[in-house]
């Protein structure tokens, strides 16, 4: 059974850093893509980056290019998202997916349908 938990989040100040997790287990996390989302109060759920499973190719939404990098260790069963110049607007419960079949991760990050879910982590930015 696929199964994904985020770690990680916390309290930072604007133009901090937060690593974020995602552990998988029950499978082998590096046969899949795997994408970070997010979900603010109020506001969708929205993608920010995905990474593929056989490269490693990663793909970025506008608003975090430059500031978040996505990177997996297989050996591990984990994917990172390395938050930087973190900003009040980056407040939000972070969520990592993925999906049972193969997708691409423009595919992955141009949808928030996904499979597996895990139950997320909150990164708040704030003085």
């Amino acid at each position: 059974q696929v199964h994904l938990v985020e770690s990680g989040g916390g309290l930072v100040q604007p133009g901090g850093s937060l690593r974020l997790s995602c552990a998988g287990s029950g499978f082998h996390l590096d046969y899949y893509a795997i994408g970070w989302f997010r979900q603010a109060p109020g506001k969708e759920r929205e993608a920010l980056s995905c990474i593929a499973s056989y490269d490693g190719s990663q793909y970025y939404v506008e608003s975090v290019k430059g500031r978040f990098t996505i990177s997996r260790d297989d050996a591990t069963n984990t994917v990172y998202l390395q938050m930087n110049s973190l900003r009040p607007e980056d407040t939000a419960v972070y969520y990592c997916a993925t999906d049972r079949n193969p997708i691409s991760i423009r595919g992955l990050c141009n949808t928030v349908n996904h499979d597996f879910w895990g139950q997320g982590t909150q990164v708040t930015v704030s003085s």
